[in-house]
């Protein structure tokens, strides 16, 4: 995970993970698909701040957690829901299941315990943005929902090449 070492592409990385008050801790496995920031309304209410963020990560199997977080699941426009996982002590939320990319868990990165490396690929939804925050250029941009996660992964590999 780290700018030292990407795992191949036959190689599972593993990435770890807590909650601010340390009463979870978390395990993934699976391989980085993609890092985003999302401005939604609702990502900026779920972050508590102008933005939210996730890192894609094709997983392997169920994430592992050291103790049970709690799950709260919301619809989103396409009819098609999110299950949220977080800490029932300090509500930091850990990771996101979408049924509409049942492939993919998406990590809360600020939840990581190593974050070095990390760079977001794409902005979304900068329609919504704060007229205040920089978006960086290399990253590709969004106005709404990109057409498909997976175009929206092609762009950004395409960019970075």
């Amino acid at each position: 995970m780290s700018s030292e070492f990407k795992a191949p592409p036959n190689m599972l990385e593993s990435f770890e993970g807590a909650c601010q008050c340390g009463a979870i801790a978390y395990r993934v496995y699976g391989r980085q698909h993609i890092l985003f920031v999302c401005h939604y309304a609702q990502c900026q209410r779920q972050s508590s701040s102008a933005f939210g963020m996730a890192l894609w990560v094709e997983w392997q199997e169920r994430p592992h957690f050291d103790r049970h977080p709690r799950v709260w699941e919301r619809q989103i426009d396409t009819g098609k829901s999110i299950k949220c996982h977080f800490c029932p002590i300090c509500g930091t939320r850990l990771i996101h299941e979408s049924s509409q990319y049942p492939q993919y868990i998406s990590i809360k990165p600020g939840t990581l315990n190593r974050t070095d490396g990390l760079r977001p690929s794409a902005h979304i939804w900068t329609s919504k943005a704060q007229g205040w925050i920089p978006t960086d250029d290399r990253a590709q941009s969004y106005p709404r929902n990109p057409p498909s996660i997976e175009k929206m992964v092609e762009e950004a590999r395409r960019t970075r090449t």
